[in-house]
C-alpha cells in the first residue's frame, strides 16, 4: 500500500504514468528512478518543488510501495 512520505495518508490517487496525487496533503509525487520526487501545486497550476523538506531515505520507494 502506497502512503505519502508527507503526511503518511493512504488517500492516493494516480494521475499518469508514474505520477500520483495525494488528497491528503494535496501534493503531486513523482516516482522515478526508485525515488518520489514530491511538488506542491500552485494556485496557477504549477509546481514547486518540496524535495528539499525529505531527507533522501524518506523519498527512496520501499518494497511496500
Amino acid at each position: 500500500m502506497m502512503r505519502c512520505p508527507n503526511c503518511k495518508s493512504k488517500d492516493i490517487g494516480k494521475i499518469g504514468a508514474n505520477q500520483f496525487y495525494c488528497w491528503g496533503c494535496f501534493i503531486e509525487l513523482t516516482l522515478s528512478n526508485g525515488r518520489l520526487s514530491l511538488h506542491q501545486v500552485e494556485s496557477d497550476g504549477t509546481l514547486s518543488s518540496l524535495d528539499d523538506l525529505f531527507a533522501e531515505e524518506e523519498r527512496r520507494v520501499n518494497s511496500d510501495f
